[in-house]
């Protein structure tokens, strides 16, 4: 047996914050969930994406620090057509998250941009061109 992934975590410094940017995202994330050390939701395909708060990594690896010197995560979130990606870049910037790289169109064929989340992981919008 070969293991398969099964789960994606993200290390957060405000949990209500980045579950904010993650819903606008169209994640069904409880409001609940904002004041839990650790909240996970299963995506369809059965993976999940996992976030804990930094207090809750030390808690079982007391040794652990960020990252420094950028992000080493990156998600991608695929939208209808390329108007909803810029739609949805220019909802997440004016609710004031970070606008990394504005929409283009992109040599591969599609429209791309990038917002990072509150910890500065990038999160990546794309919809094919045609």
């Amino acid at each position: 047996m070969s293991p398969t992934l099964n789960v994606i975590g993200i290390v957060v410094t405000d949990m209500a914050r980045s579950l904010a940017f993650y819903r606008r995202l169209g994640l069904g994330l409880p409001a609940e969930a904002d004041s839990e050390p650790h909240v996970e939701v299963t995506l369809p395909g059965g993976l999940r994406l996992v976030w804990d708060t930094a207090d809750t990594v030390r808690s079982f690896d007391p040794a652990w620090t960020p990252a420094s010197g950028g992000s080493r995560l990156g998600l991608a979130f695929a939208c209808a057509s390329p108007a909803e990606v810029d739609e949805v870049f220019a909802q997440l910037v004016d609710a004031g998250y970070d606008g990394h790289l504005k929409p283009w169109d992109a040599f591969w064929g599609q429209r791309y941009a990038v917002v990072h989340d509150p910890d500065g992981n990038g999160v990546d919008l794309f919809a094919a061109l045609n």
